[in-house]
């Protein structure tokens, strides 16, 4: 019996998720057959849908639906929860830790392939600003969104119970660098959430918090344009929101952060949402890069130069053929991943078919953004809309794109009840530490010397 042609899907995301669903169906019969292999490796067994991030922060979304378990979805691939740390694609091979290699502690496990398709998304772009690493939050993940909610909450309850007005200015002072998406929605969110959680404790008012977007360019959200990007900061202002235009955070040591025009903020919450980059596995493989560390491609999403590799998102450089400018590259964004991931599929199955393959072409429609509850800025198809239309513009694409219906449904409930029921406020700072209590109870009683003879 020969074996069966593998196909290596390194990532879990928008990419590798959309990518492994389409193969199942394209390639059915080979898969029943036993012709046809499919292990996906990520490092989490589920798929994040991004965008719903700021509102799991906000408490509109429980954080489980906003994620999609990938064994549920891809029924009929091998899903390996793990990372992949090297490709050598001219032996077909690849280096990878799994939970099971790091219990075993054997250093991991080599992967032959005959297909890769590379798709492990981006990480966070940081730059070397002194107490980052030590202070910084970042938004990318569900953990980070839920953790950032309890630390918001919890800043809060220090604000409440102190006594000493230093300690409770820095607790409810919340700075957020980056004025894309992710920071723009993720403050705004955040800023309607804590502003109505005010209400519930006695000594803190709305007004008492402080809210700072700090952006190094002349604009946010440049995706929808500069219009709808200086509404969007009328809009934040006037929600008492200091926005900090060609503004760059210096440092943030001792819980301060330090602004490139000599503002000082003592905080206790810095939220960093400046950029991502390419995911470090990129670099470790034998594959063309271009400048910025992305996969070279053609339009075929294949990678330039080189047979049996394929990939899309954010780790692949594809150029827009419906730009009509030579070396423009589609943009590393949802809207782009999901569409190239069902003609990456498809152009892999006509490979191993033997059928000719096609091109990716899809001209960027426009941009949704919320802006908080009922408030958000759109343009689309040329059109700039603004306020309740574009924030319900923003719900309804996002429901549409969110995958399985099982998600859809429940998402759209979810609203439907918080429309009708009042914000939950509950912080869960605990669940991140959750031995904490019984390591405290089994530990053993402090020695307190000798006991008073009687």
């Amino acid at each position: 019996m020969t074996e069966p042609a593998r196909i290596l899907v390194v990532g879990g995301g928008y990419v590798g998720m959309y990518t492994a669903l389409r193969l199942q169906r394209q390639l059915r019969a080979e898969l029943r057959a036993g012709a046809v292999e499919i292990v996906v490796v990520t490092p989490e067994p589920y798929m994040t849908y991004q965008p719903f991030l700021p509102e799991a922060a906000a408490g509109s979304i429980s954080p489980r639906h906003v994620v999609v378990p990938l064994r549920r979805v891809l029924d009929r691939c091998r899903v390996l929860i793990g990372e992949v740390r090297s490709i050598d694609h001219a032996k077909r091979t690849a280096a990878l830790s799994t939970l099971a290699s790091e219990e075993e502690g054997t250093g991991g496990m080599e992967l032959t392939y005959d297909e890769l398709v590379l798709a492990p998304g981006s990480v966070s772009r940081t730059l070397p600003v002194p107490g980052l690493a030590d202070h910084g939050i970042g938004f990318k993940t569900v953990e980070e969104a839920i953790g950032l909610r309890n630390h918001v909450i919890e800043q809060m309850d220090i604000a409440s119970s102190t006594r000493d007005p230093g300690l409770r200015d820095a607790a409810l002072t919340f700075v957020f660098v980056g004025g894309g998406y992710a920071g723009v929605e993720a403050l705004a969110e955040l800023e309607d959430m804590a502003r109505y959680t005010a209400r519930y404790y006695h000594n803190v008012k709305p007004e008492d918090l402080r809210w700072v977007l700090v952006e190094a360019s002349d604009r946010i959200l440049p995706e929808v344009g500069g219009a709808m990007g200086k509404y969007a900061i009328r809009e934040l202002r006037g929600r008492n929101i200091d926005v900090r235009l060609g503004t760059r955070l210096e440092s943030c040591e001792d819980r301060v952060a330090v602004l490139s025009d000599g503002t000082r903020l003592p905080t206790r919450t810095v939220v960093w949402t400046a950029g991502v980059k390419p995911a470090p596995v990129l670099a470790a493989t034998d594959l063309p890069l271009n400048e910025r560390g992305r996969l070279r491609c053609t339009a075929h999403l294949a990678v330039e130069g080189v047979a049996h590799a394929w990939a899309a998102g954010d780790a692949a450089a594809v150029p827009d053929v419906t730009s009509g400018a030579p070396g423009r590259e589609c943009a590393p964004n949802a809207q782009h991943a999901v569409r190239q991931a069902k003609v990456l599929a498809e152009n892999i199955a006509a490979s191993l078919n033997g059928r000719p393959l096609k091109q990716y072409a899809h001209a960027y429609t426009g941009s949704v953004a919320s802006l908080g509850l009922h408030k958000g800025v759109a343009h689309v198809y040329g059109r700039k809309i603004k306020g309740y239309p574009a924030w319900f513009m923003h719900r309804a694409y996002h429901l549409s794109r969110v995958p399985t219906f099982n998600r859809k449904a429940r998402v759209l409930a979810e609203w439907t009840l918080s429309g009708l029921f009042k914000r939950e406020i509950v912080s869960l700072g605990s669940l991140e530490h959750p031995r904490a209590e019984f390591e405290l109870a089994a530990a053993p009683p402090p020695d307190h010397g000798d006991k008073p003879s009687s």
